[in-house]
């Protein structure tokens, strides 16, 4: 395995280790804010953040690289964000949680058709999907029925689609030759622009006393630091590392995380049925993982 390769694993860990636990986090906040101002308020976090960790502007960008930028700011930070809140508004938690995890699949397929097959795909990489969608499946229904909602689960279903647009802009973006922080910053403030309308609608009026409450303004700075700053970034750098197919995958464990967050966090019981989704949906992740490997599409020197 080569040195990038290790890199690219190690930063998706971490990325997923944040991503899975921020239920913890979201569920303190519930009880003090909206969802909407929860979203808007880590990414307001985050975009300074970037600025101290990269105080470089980003220059030299053509009006087709600010597009695409855009394109992402809007996918990544404010569609898939409010497709899924609003979904889970409509549907169950579990219902979300399973439909969202396919957006490796359409991120295989995007890539596919959009990139030249720029990621060759496998039997190996099929059939981890449908391991780690079993997995994830056994872990979220924990033996129960699901309940089919059609507008709630088509919203999830969407969700997970932008999510694909989202990895596969990244990677176009990874080919510009900037820095990688400057460019997530900018994908940043695109997506708070595109938030906006959406605030000035479903309202925005946090509580000063609420937002400087040490639990809320912890969890907010989790979000807003960790899993919206740091994560967006390492997830950028990883999908130009590993490609955007191999980045995905990675998806499928943050069920894993979140059920042992559960545990450790809440002290909730893990059944049978979870402990089996957990090993399915690990064993899914290795087994996508082997197939033929990405083509290179870093620009010339």
């Amino acid at each position: 395995m080569q040195h990038k390769d290790v890199t690219g694993h190690l930063l998706l860990v971490f990325t997923v280790l944040i991503w899975g636990s921020t239920f913890i986090s979201t569920k303190v906040l519930l009880a003090a804010f909206t969802p909407v101002e929860i979203l808007f308020t880590r990414f307001i976090i985050a975009l300074p953040a970037l600025w101290l960790v990269y105080p470089r502007p980003l220059r030299g960008t053509t009006l087709r690289q600010e597009s695409t930028m855009a394109a992402a700011g809007l996918c990544g930070i404010c569609l898939y964000y409010l497709l899924e809140n609003i979904a889970l508004t409509h549907t169950t938690a579990s219902n979300v949680g399973v439909i969202i995890s396919t957006s490796p699949f359409f991120t295989a397929l995007l890539s596919r058709l959009l990139m030249r097959g720029e990621e060759r795909l496998s039997i190996n990489f099929f059939a981890g999907f449908v391991l780690a969608i079993t997995g994830i499946s056994l872990m979220s229904f924990h033996g129960g029925e699901p309940r089919l909602n059609l507008t709630g689960d088509l919203l999830a279903l969407l969700a997970a689609f932008v999510w694909a647009c989202y990895s596969l802009l990244v990677k176009k973006i990874s080919t510009y030759g900037h820095h990688s922080i400057a460019s997530t910053r900018r994908i940043f403030a695109y997506g708070i622009l595109f938030m906006l309308p959406v605030i000035g609608t479903a309202g925005f009026s946090p509580s000063a006393e609420q937002l400087l409450r040490p639990l809320c303004l912890a969890n907010l700075l989790y979000l807003g630091l960790g899993a919206s700053a740091a994560c967006f970034a390492t997830w950028s750098i990883a999908v130009k590392l590993l490609g955007t197919v191999r980045a995905s995958i990675y998806i499928y464990l943050i069920p894993v995380i979140t059920v042992w967050g559960a545990v450790i966090f809440l002290r909730e019981q893990i059944t049978p049925a979870a402990g089996l989704g957990m090993a399915l949906t690990v064993a899914g992740v290795i087994l996508s993982g082997k197939g033929p490997r990405t083509r290179s599409t870093a620009p010339a020197a």
